[in-house]
């Protein structure tokens, strides 16, 4: 027993000597540990309550948009903007208060909120879309080198025949036949074949007097 008794209070006299040198380090190593995972538990949980309180403001902005009211409609996709601008009910919220402007022909208000998500969207489908719908009205106010500017971003894949097809509009506007079959040409390019929207561009194709080009690799 006195072998034992001997034998612990050496590992007990090691044991001191290991925490007293080494102690404070894995005691601040803990309490850094904890504040990360206490960090991440509450920044998941403000993620969750902003999903929450951001889907019901949206759902607040869907009621107003079916109801027309402009001035409502404005200060709702405001509130979402000060509130809740980097989540995606943000983005959607802007794109639907774009379409009831452009349907009730407020123009430049519907500019104005496709102009927010192309800028501020973090998600590049938004912006593609937001992108190719504002041009469409730069287009049809006549502000074809606008519209051309927001046709220079970069487009995700399945995006870019649209904004070729958009580039052609643009150019077919301005008298650019040339440019504007070379646009119409990328776009058949890029559509899926037997696509309903590829048989659009086949009709601006036919006006200009041009057949599709055969891509290469053609989709099927």
């Amino acid at each position: 027993m006195a072998h034992l008794d001997l034998e612990e209070q050496e590992q007990l006299d090691q044991f001191k000597h290991f925490w007293k040198q080494y102690g404070g380090l894995i005691s601040w190593g803990l309490i850094v540990l904890l504040a990360i995972y206490a960090g991440w538990n509450g920044w998941q949980y403000w993620q969750r309550k902003q999903a929450v309180q951001a889907t019901a403001l949206y759902e607040e902005v869907e009621r107003i948009a079916a109801s027309g009211d402009a001035t409502r409609l404005d200060r709702a996709l405001s509130d979402m903007k000060d509130k809740f601008a980097g989540t995606a009910q943000a983005q959607q919220a802007g794109l639907l208060a774009a379409a009831v402007h452009a349907s009730a022909g407020r123009n430049d208000a519907a500019r104005a909120a496709l102009a927010w998500v192309a800028e501020q969207s973090g998600d590049e489908g938004y912006k593609a879309v937001a992108r190719l719908r504002l041009a469409g009205l730069l287009l049809d106010a006549k502000s074809y080198d606008e519209a051309l500017k927001q046709l220079e971003a970069a487009f995700p894949a399945e995006f870019a025949p649209l904004a070729a097809d958009r580039r052609g509009d643009v150019y077919l506007a301005q008298g650019k036949k040339a440019e504007a079959g070379t646009e119409y040409q990328k776009a058949w390019a890029g559509l899926a074949a037997g696509s309903s929207y590829r048989n659009v561009v086949d009709v601006k194709l036919a006006s200009l007097g041009l057949a599709p080009a055969a891509a290469a690799g053609e989709k099927k």
